[in-house]
Order: C-alpha cells, then sequence, then structure tokens
C-alpha cells in the first residue's frame, strides 16, 4: 500500500478538476472468458500527446463497467505511455501499476521513466489509472458529507455506532455521483481490465510491473489468465490471504520494525541530529502531548497534530527511508529548530471545495475488514499494540478499517492458485513499514514453484533501483525471462 504524505492520513484525495475460466474467491461477477476481453481490446487505443507532458502518449480504452455483462455500460480507462528508445530492440510492451489504492498510474508515466535505460530501450512503458481513480472514473463524494467523517480511532460502541451510520451515508452519496462503477472497482476487475489493456496494446501476452497495492490486481490477473503472462515483476506485495486481525497486526509489527531501525540509526550515526539522545523516550512524550491535544507542526496554529496523524511519520519517512529528515521532524516538534525543508503536517483538515475522491473504497471491496462490534475491534488493536509498543499501529490500514465497515466485499481474501507455466518474480525489502516482508514470502510460497522471492536485506518500500544487484535481476527476468537462483538476496547499501 503506498499513497503520498498528504493524502495517506485520511485516505482521501481532493480534487476540484477530476471528477481462462471463473474461480473461486476471484470477484463475485463472472469472469470475462478470452473472447470477451480479447473482442474489448481490439478496439484499440487512438494515441496522441498528452496535454500535460507532449514527450508522452496518452490513449483510452473502453471497457464494460461490469465484465459479467459486455454489452452494459462502459468506463473509459485513461492510459499513458512512452514509447521503446530503440524501436529495433522492442520487445513489446511494460503495463506499469504503481499502486495505492488511488494512485495514478498515468501521472506516474508523466514523470521521468524510473527503469532502467535497458528496460526503456526494450519496452514501450505503458500505465493507466485504474476504475475507480483519478481519470477513469474515479469514486467522487462530496465534501460536505465526507467531511463528517469520526476520528479514526475508536473508543467505544458509540464510536463504532457511528461509524457504521457514517459509512451508510457516505456510500450512498459516493454511489450517487460515481454511478454504477462504484460496486465494480476491486482488483479483480482491474485485472480483467489489464488483459483488455494488453490486446488493445498487441501483445499476445502480458509483461508487468506493479509495486504495493498494485501487485494485487498482478496476482488476480495471473489466477485469472494464467496462461497470458511472459513476465510479471511484483514488487513489495499485498497478502491476499489475512483475515483483518492478521493485517494489521503484521503491519504494525512493520512500521516497529521500520521505526526499530530509524532508532537504531539514530544511536550509531553523528547524522542523526538527535544522536545520543533517548529517541524513544522522545516519540513517546510527543505521542502523549498529541493525545492531549497540545501538539502543534511548526507554522500550523489552527489545529493540533492528533495522535494518529502523528504515527503518519513513522510510514512516510521509514518508506524511502528519509531518517535524516526524520530525526530533524521530530526534533523540531520537541521545540527544536525547524529546518527549511519541514515537510507539512501529516494529515488533512476538512476538505474544501465540493468533492472528494475516496480510493479507499477499492481496498473495503477486496478485503473483508469487518469487525462485529466494538469489542472485535478492541481485540485487533490490542493484537496490534503488543507487538508495535512504540508505534501503536500503522495508521494506513487501522485508519481504512473503520472506512471498510458495512462495505460489501467483491474480491475477498484468498489463498492464491497460479496454473501457468511462466516465471514469475517476487521482490521484497527485509525492512519495509507499508507492505511487510512477510506478505511477499507469502505470496511467493502461495503462487507456487514458478514463483521466486528476491530479497533486499536493506529498508524501504519498492525495491527496483535501490541497488545495481536488484536492478539487473529484474532487468534480466523483464528482458530474458531469466529468473535469478532461488534465494538470491541483494545486500543493503
Amino acid at each position: 500500500m503506498r499513497r503520498s504524505l498528504s493524502t495517506l492520513a485520511t485516505g482521501l484525495v481532493v480534487t476540484a478538476a477530476l471528477l481462462s475460466a471463473p474461480m473461486a474467491g476471484v470477484g463475485n461477477a463472472a469472469v470475462a472468458g478470452k473472447g470477451v476481453t480479447d473482442a474489448v481490446g481490439k478496439r484499440g487505443i487512438t494515441w496522441k500527446p498528452c496535454e500535460e507532458e507532449p514527450t508522452v502518449e496518452c490513449g483510452k480504452l473502453t471497457v464494460p463497467i461490469d465484465w459479467s455483462k459486455p454489452d452494459g455500460p462502459t468506463v473509459d480507462l485513461t492510459l499513458a505511455r512512452r514509447k521503446a528508445t530503440d524501436p529495433s530492440a522492442r520487445i513489446g510492451s511494460l503495463l506499469t501499476n504503481p499502486g495505492g489504492p488511488g494512485n495514478s498510474g498515468v501521472n506516474d508515466i508523466f514523470r521521468p521513466s524510473g527503469f532502467s535505460e535497458d528496460v526503456q530501450r526494450r519496452f514501450d512503458i505503458v500505465s493507466y489509472d485504474p476504475r475507480g481513480v483519478a481519470r477513469s472514473g474515479a469514486v467522487t463524494c462530496s465534501a460536505s458529507v465526507y467531511n463528517k467523517i469520526p476520528y479514526e480511532v475508536m473508543t467505544s460502541q458509540a464510536d463504532y455506532d457511528k461509524w457504521i451510520a457514517f459509512n451508510e451515508e457516505l456510500r450512498a452519496d459516493c454511489r450517487k455521483l460515481t454511478g454504477p462503477l462504484y460496486d465494480h472497482i476491486d482488483s479483480a476487475n482491474v485485472a480483467r481490465d489489464m488483459d483488455a489493456i494488453r490486446a488493445a496494446l498487441g501483445d499476445d501476452k502480458l509483461t508487468s510491473y506493479g509495486v504495493s497495492y498494485g501487485t494485487l490486481a498482478q496476482q488476480m490477473y495471473a489466477e485469472l489468465f494464467p496462461k497470458r503472462v511472459r513476465a510479471m515483476v511484483l514488487d513489495s506485495n499485498m497478502d491476499h490471504s489475512l483475515d483483518a486481525k492478521a493485517f494489521q497486526v503484521s503491519e504494525a509489527a512493520a512500521v516497529q520494525d521500520g521505526f526499530d531501525e530509524f532508532v537504531a540509526w539514530c544511536e550509531r550515526d553523528t547524522e542523526c541530529v538527535l544522536h545520543g539522545r533517548d529517541v524513544r523516550a522522545l516519540w513517546k512524550g510527543l505521542l502523549e502531548k498529541a493525545d492531549r491535544g497540545e501538539l502543534y507542526w511548526p507554522g500550523v496554529t489552527d489545529r493540533p497534530v492528533s495522535a494518529h496523524n502523528l504515527l503518519w511519520l513513522g510510514v512516510v519517512m521509514n518508506e524511502g527511508p528519509d531518517w535524516p529528515m526524520e530525526a530533524k521532524v521530530l526534533r523540531a516538534l520537541n521545540g527544536g529548530p525547524v529546518p527549511d525543508d519541514m515537510p507539512g503536517p501529516p494529515g488533512n483538515g476538512p476538505v474544501g471545495g465540493e468533492f472528494a475522491e475516496f480510493p479507499t473504497a477499492i481496498l473495503c471491496e477486496d478485503y473483508n475488514l469487518e469487525l462485529r462490534n466494538y469489542k472485535a475491534y478492541a481485540d485487533v488493536m490490542r493484537g496490534a499494540n503488543a507487538v508495535a509498543p512504540d508505534m501503536r499501529y500503522n495508521p494506513m490500514p487501522m485508519g481504512d478499517m473503520p472506512r471498510c465497515q458495512g462495505h460489501p466485499v467483491n474480491n475477498p481474501q484468498h489463498e492464491l492458485r497460479y496454473t501457468g507455466s511462466a516465471p514469475l518474480l517476487v521482490g521484497a525489502s527485509r525492512h519495509d513499514p507499508s507492505t511487510p516482508y512477510a506478505w511477499s514470502a507469502n505470496v511467493a510460497r502461495q503462487l507456487g514453484s514458478k514463483a521466486t522471492l528476491l530479497t533486499f536485506e536493506g529498508w524501504g518500500h519498492g525495491v527496483y533501483g535501490r541497488t545495481e544487484c536488484l536492478t539487473t535481476a529484474m532487468d534480466n527476468y523483464l528482458i530474458s525471462l531469466k529468473v535469478p537462483a532461488k534465494g538470491t538476496r541483494c545486500p543493503a547499501e
């Protein structure tokens, strides 16, 4: 799961301008057969220079909202591509997904490519805004309704009941503004879209790279279309086999591990501005001050920083990681000097404007995070607290879980089943605060003998491009289908 600092804390992206065969457990709608997706794909994509970035080509592909009803209502998916720099060496297209849920693949292509020159030479780099995101029918809600949102952390049955009532009102509002697409935005449907994109690009088989939440759609693709996989890099995986408690406890353990690594760095490295101080005690004091409503972000005096939002520092600052800045931010919050490049406060106040996007609905359709009552919620929170004595819990999934109460689940958790012959490459960092290493290891196990786990012995979220060892291994696989040896580990640098 990967989102920006400004959106992670609320699960919300504000917008003013943007408004094979069936398999058990993979979505509740009928799976599109090969004839359906091929037929949709053959409609083709008309490419033209993107208005926002003319060096990139943009296009649209029309797909069914409900893949079991191919002649029913449709949604236009927006795509972007950078063509292979050496047409004579071109292998095909590399379809990418930057995760989220809610991250825009089109915006990702607008930025300079993160792929190596060799990959850019061999592939058209293509991405898309998944259904329900940005230009592809964004889940849109009224800001006035969203602004009624309760505090993310529940402390009583009354809080639980308040969330249930709020969610009913929010879902009704979002459905009204978004239309029928609202109920078909899960990752199994995104996988069907991926196959239509593959066909429209003219590729017999799919070559793809996904990171974080983007790996879930890839996993669904591998299940639904196993014979259409050429190569698939799954970087920093979601684990779609975990129930609500296991999901939250494993996330809490990961964010605590990230904090532990930061503290250890601060103890050994004089670059840390808190070197020689008790970082855990300072952090505890800041959390207690936030609990009392007395902690303010430098320069922001109209609202205090909640303890829940403060926890976001332990996620975002460790995804890079950016330990030097994390130390400076903690020092500033404790009354020290404010760095010139101090980031803005985690979390948002009330949403301005008329509309807001709500990509968390995607998570709610992919994961059954339903809890019977506050007692069940408190049990999950205790489990998280037990493995995260400093961080308490991971605020990303714990903040999303209340929003999913009462939400229909189209693509519930299940063990993966891959029956294809193409090898798959699963990459992961040992110290990832957002998608725990154990998740990727478990995904590799579930995918079976065709999956190889590539381990980075370092830190951060997303491993492609971090070291030459990692990049070379992934590039060799994407280009030549050569997988690294089982058990390959790339050292931290």
